[in-house]
């Protein structure tokens, strides 16, 4: 059984998807782009979701977004299920678009760690090898600058979406938000700091590929690759699926997100025990989603005691 998705409204997570067998079916195209951008867009307006960076890798897919009204679970559902069937349209592919196996979701509980992950994500295309400069990338992404002030306009893709469907008008606006543990006024100092973290891995990854005698693909390179083909380089297998983030040097953060998180788990655990013995006016520890939006089981304001 996998472990309960702990889902409270205002929670700010680094979200990622695979592409099936890291095939390069997003590449950074025009229609992808607009598909993606699109999408997001209207899932975002829908379930109240607030988006503050993303990325769109040929392979992956990466979103830093905040939660306002505890909805995640269906907007990943809805977001991800129309950029797989349009897609399957844009690219003719057969079968599943998106690797098997639930998607990652990562809560980011201090200011350190949405720098840090904001940035990892802005890096992702340089860390690859593909371009030298985040800035340089020709997909669906967001710039340092955009973050909190920016905003994405994108028309209505000309595949799949019905353009008589009021669901999906000619135009959709993404607003970039700041996540809100970060205050209007230190606005620009978050920045500045994403900044000069995504300087830092920036470095880095150009040094990596300096010294084993690589070169970067460029985006010009990137948008003529096949979608058919897959990438080749080595990729270990995940050994931990983590949960939350709190950045480096931010000790006294983790041990009281992994207490929260252990006693979350061991409050679900012993209501389901109830609910299943038949015990069904239990209350479940608050966070809980399926089994309240699918069971209607209750939920208590108060963590229960194991």
């Amino acid at each position: 059984m996998s472990q309960p998705r702990r889902i409270v409204p205002q929670a700010t997570y680094l979200i990622t998807r695979r592409i099936l067998r890291r095939y390069f079916l997003l590449r950074p195209d025009e229609a992808i782009t607009r598909l993606i951008l699109y999408v997001l867009a209207i899932s975002s307006r829908r379930f109240g979701i607030e988006v503050h960076a993303l990325c769109a890798m040929s392979t992956h897919l990466h979103l830093v977004v905040t939660d306002v009204e505890g909805t995640l679970p269906r907007f990943l559902q809805f977001f991800h299920r129309i950029v797989a069937l349009g897609t399957k349209v844009l690219r003719r592919w057969e079968g599943p678009v998106w690797e098997p196996g639930a998607v990652s979701v990562v809560q980011l509980h201090t200011r350190a760690a949405v720098v840090e992950k904001i940035a990892y994500v802005l890096a992702n295309p340089v860390a690859a090898g593909l371009v030298p400069y985040a800035r340089e990338w020709p997909g669906a992404g967001v710039t340092v600058d955009e973050i909190g002030r920016g905003e994405l306009r994108q028309k209505r893709p000309v595949a799949y979406l019905d353009p008589e469907n009021p669901g999906w008008p000619e135009e959709a606006t993404l607003a970039l938000t700041l996540p809100p543990i970060i205050e209007k006024e230190t606005a620009e100092g978050f920045r500045l700091d994403v900044a000069a973290e995504l300087d830092r891995l920036e470095v880095e990854a150009r040094a990596e590929v300096a010294e084993r005698g690589g070169r970067f693909l460029g985006a010009e390179g990137v948008t003529n690759v096949s979608p058919y083909d897959r990438a080749t380089s080595f990729e270990p297998l995940r050994e931990r699926d983590p949960t939350f983030a709190v950045g480096r040097g931010q000790g006294d953060a983790w041990r009281a997100a992994a207490e929260a998180l252990r006693s979350f788990r061991a409050s679900y655990r012993a209501a389901l025990e109830r609910w299943c013995d038949g015990l069904h006016s239990v209350a479940f520890p608050p966070g809980t989603w399926w089994m309240r939006v699918f069971h209607h089981a209750g939920v208590s304001d108060v963590v229960l005691t194991v």
